[in-house]
Formats: C-alpha cells, sequence, structure tokens
C-alpha cells in the first residue's frame, strides 16, 4: 500500500512541536504492516541542507504561480519528496514565522502550493508512482483534499487533527490566487465566517479524519474544545476516530541516549542524579538542596497554560525545590517569565529558545515535567517523561487525562499511578498540584514507585499505527486500488 503523507514539518528535518516528530516516527511504524510511506515536505532552507543527494521529479512551471521542482530522497529511514520552490520557502525564520516572530504573509500560498503539490502527485503527474492514499496532517495541508475533489481525483484522504485552534483562516478574496471556483466559498466546503479556511476544507473533503486521542476526538465535538468547528465535526462524526500518539523508542531511551551524559534504564535509575547534576550546573541553579527540580519543556502559548507557572513556581522554590522552563513563544508570557527567575536567583532559570539535545537533557535529569495546558489533543512530552523516570504534572485534559494516571490513594495503592493530574486548569489547581508531588517527592519509596510505574508504560508506535492501518485498510477496500492481500497485511 503508497501512502503520501503531506506535512510542513517532520523530525529530524524541522520541527516545532509534535506534528514533526508524529510525521516522522509514523512512517517507520508502518512499513512492518506492509504500508510504504513517501513524505511531501516543503523545502524550507534547513531541509535543502541536509539533502545529500536528491533526484529531480518533475518541474512546476507555475505552482500558484511560482516555479518549483519535485525531489526525492531517502535519509534518515525516511522516503521524501520535497518541493523546491525557493520564493515560498527559502528564507530566513521558521517554518510559518519570520526572525521576528510574525507570520508570513504569504502563508496562505506558501501551504497551498504544498497542498497543491500533493493533489498533482495524486494525480498521476509523477510516471510510475501514485498514492493509494493521501495522509494530510493539520490545515497547512488540508487543502490537498478540495485540491483533488475539484479534479476529480477520488484517492482517499485521511486528513489527522493535531490541534484544531490552528484552522488556516484567510479572506474570501483568495479564492481566486487559490486557483478555487467561487463554488468552494460554500457551507459544505470553505466559508467560515464570512473568510475561507483550509482547515475546514479538508475537515468536508478528507473520507476520513482522525485526531490524536480519543479523547480529545470528543472534547472537539463540544463549543468549548471545537473551536468553532464543532458543527462541522459533528456532522462528520461518522468518519472521526481518535488515535494516541506513540513515540519512537530509539529516539527516546535513556539507556541508549547520546544526549544524556549518564545512561540509565529502570533498574539503574540512581544514575539518573548524575543527569540531573549536570542540567544544574548547564542552567546555573543552585546544587544543593533536598528539593525536586521541576521542568516544564513546551511552546510558551496560553493553550499550554505555561503563564501559569510564573504565578506557581514559588510553590516549588519555597519547598527547596528548583524550576526549569524552557521554549519560546508568546513574548508576554516569555517576560512573565523571566521577572518571576529574576525573583529567585540560582532556583529557578528560563531559556527562550529550543534544542533537542537540552529537551533530552532536561527529562534525563529533572525529576518531574510540568504541563499546565488548557487543552491538548495528545502531548508528547508526558510521554517522553514516563520513559525518563521523570514524573509528570498534568492538566486533566485531552490526551493527558487518557496517558497519565493520577497518584490518588486508590492508583497507588494499586501500584498503577504515573503522575499527578489536577482539575480545574487554574494556577489554584497547578499549585495544589505542585503541592501534592512535593508531598510525595518528600517520601523516596513512594516517588520511586512512580518512576518505575512510569517507565513501565508502554507507549510505543505498534499499537497506533495498526489502528491507523485499520483506517488505511478501510478506505483502501472502499476504493479498490489495493489488493485484497495488502489490505489483510495491514490488519493482521
Amino acid at each position: 500500500m503508497r501512502v503520501l503523507s503531506v506535512t510542513s514539518e517532520i523530525f529530524p528535518f524541522v520541527k516545532t512541536g509534535g506534528l514533526a516528530d508524529v510525521t516522522g516516527s509514523l512512517p517507520k511504524a508502518l512499513a512492518p504492516l506492509g504500508i510504504e510511506t513517501t513524505s511531501l515536505i516543503p523545502g524550507y532552507p534547513n531541509v535543502m541542507r541536509q539533502l545529500q543527494s536528491a533526484v529531480p521529479l518533475v518541474a512546476f512551471d507555475s505552482l500558484l504561480g511560482e516555479k518549483a521542482s519535485l525531489l526525492h530522497t531517502r535519509i534518515e529511514g525516511l522516503s521524501l519528496f520535497v518541493l523546491d520552490a525557493p520564493t515560498l520557502y527559502d528564507r530566513p525564520g521558521g517554518p510559518y514565522v519570520d526572525e521576528r516572530g510574525i507570520d508570513h504573509p504569504d502563508n496562505w500560498k506558501r501551504f497551498a502550493a504544498l497542498s497543491l503539490a500533493a493533489a498533482e502527485i495524486a494525480g498521476g503527474v509523477l510516471p510510475g508512482w501514485r498514492p493509494d492514499l493521501v495522509h494530510t496532517h493539520d490545515w497547512q495541508s488540508a487543502l490537498a483534499s478540495v485540491y483533488m475533489r475539484e479534479r476529480g481525483c477520488s484517492t482517499p484522504v485521511v486528513l489527522t487533527i493535531h490541534n484544531l485552534a490552528f484552522q488556516g483562516q484567510y479572506p474570501a478574496s483568495l479564492l481566486d490566487e487559490l486557483g478555487l471556483p467561487p463554488e468552494a466559498y460554500s457551507m459544505d466546503r470553505m466559508e467560515y465566517f464570512g473568510d475561507i479556511s483550509f482547515l475546514k476544507g479538508g475537515l468536508q473533503t478528507a473520507d476520513a479524519i482522525t485526531t490524536v486521542s480519543p479523547t480529545y476526538a470528543r472534547e472537539i465535538l463540544t463549543p468549548r474544545f471545537g473551536m468553532g468547528m464543532n458543527g462541522v465535526l459533528n456532522e462528520r462524526v461518522s468518519v472521526l476516530r481518535g488515535i494516541v500518539n506513540g513515540i519512537d523508542l530509539d529516539v527516546w531511551d535513556p539507556s541508549t541516549d547520546p544526549h544524556l551524559p549518564r545512561n540509565y534504564d529502570i533498574n539503574s535509575l540512581r544514575r539518573k542524579r548524575e543527569n540531573r547534576a549536570v542540567l544544574l550546573e548547564r542552567f546555573r541553579l543552585d546544587p544543593s538542596g533536598a528539593g525536586p527540580v521541576f521542568s516544564a519543556v513546551s511552546r510558551f502559548t496560553w493553550q499550554k497554560g505555561i503563564d501559569m507557572l510564573a504565578e506557581t513556581a514559588d510553590e516549588v522554590i519555597h519547598n527547596g525545590g528548583r524550576v526549569i522552563v524552557f521554549g519560546q513563544g508568546d513574548r508576554e508570557i516569555e517576560q512573565a517569565l523571566l521577572d518571576t527567575a529574576s525573583r529567585f536567583p540560582g532556583r529557578m532559570a528560563v531559556h527562550i529558545g529550543y534544542d533537542e539535545p537540552t529537551a533530552h537533557l532536561i527529562h534525563g535529569g529533572s525529576d518531574a515535567i510540568v504541563q499546565p495546558s488548557r487543552f491538548e489533543p495528545c502531548g508528547l512530552t508526558q510521554l517522553y517523561a514516563l520513559r525518563y523516570g521523570c514524573v509528570p504534572v498534568v492538566s486533566r485534559t485531552g490526551g493527558l487525562s487518557e496517558t497519565i494516571i493520577d497518584a490518588n490513594d486508590a492508583a497507588m495503592s494499586a501500584r498503577v499511578a504515573t503522575g499527578f493530574q489536577f482539575h480545574p486548569v487554574t494556577t489554584d489547581g497547578l499549585r495544589l498540584a505542585l503541592r501534592r508531588a512535593l508531598q510525595t517527592y518528600a517520601d523516596p519509596k513512594m516517588w520511586a514507585r512512580l518512576q518505575n510505574q512510569g517507565m513501565k508504560a508502554k507507549f510505543s508506535w505498534e499499537r497506533s499505527a495498526r489502528q491507523y492501518a485499520a483506517v488505511y485498510a478501510s478506505l483502501a477496500r472502499k476504493s479498490g486500488r489495493v489488493p485484497a492481500s495488502e489490505i489483510r497485511r495491514a490488519t493482521l
């Protein structure tokens, strides 16, 4: 079964969040099931620099008015189509924002072009290669199914919602420049509160819709979490399914992680202390004291609730602990955290920026990871934390509520607890959860039990990949494009 995955980011080439980890890991997990995935990604500067050898496949004289070419390469265990369009992607900054953190003004064209290239591939522009199914991710590639249906291409499409808050909303006046007919501006296509939405177009034209956890799949059907799309999603609920993300157990393995000064496993947890010492030195924090190290690795956004750490860090610090906050995002949240850290020199550190090695060291050296998200489709940080014996403190929402078992009395007695949940998602709720974690940390035996139970948790891609394969197989069976033998292999 050939699958074309269309994504705006993919690990290890370009990453701003969990989307990249999923799109980089899922193809590898699907391969043993007989599913061959080729991922279409934009030719950002960092992607182009990493291409060791690439085969040119086809040139587009005018892809929404821009010259572009399609390259193919295999690297890091991934098969990639790279859309090389310098006028769209060869620029400083990140995938979505410039070096000042401001959205690229032509993001609508940059990702519409990616979607249009996907539709061309699905339609057969590459001699001898046509996908049996197209898998799109979030608004940046959701327009692929709209273009496909406008061109009469019936190849099945799966759209995965990684975060419903981002919807690709733009003025309706852009329809003509997008190469779409006026009919696309309708309730059953892209019209969205007087504008157009790339994501809504994808939701209306995809054959199957998935989210990254069953709880989030239920939550987005409500006005509170539906972000204005709950009406559309309720109309399409029959094709909506939640599948929890997995993690790459080779990339995130404390026993082999090259980014850790000292490797360890569940039977050698004491070695984790050596990583903690290096971590505290790296962030210039006081190594003395018996209190725990609480860390947060996250985008600094309202959704992630990181602003609440500025108001609750004192709970940890006044109890002998230390706080590390690592990430970037909203400038006001960054400043609030920096202001709090300035009041607690040697006890709290805030680093604005992100890199993979430091993220791994934080998991390998911290005692607890804090994720106070106001909503969270799935979350991967807490899964990495579990694998590294780093106890998660999370809000009870979305995938966080499914992947962490709260350390209440019953769960602790049954030896199944893996972390601390809190609700309501407020500063008071977070403060109480931090207090519970501090109290448990004071009992080394109970804390070690939490660490051990977390490290035993199973969150590989194996089970989730089989669920995706079942979705693919169901659509392939209906389309009649894939031999029955291949469908059986994917569902065994």
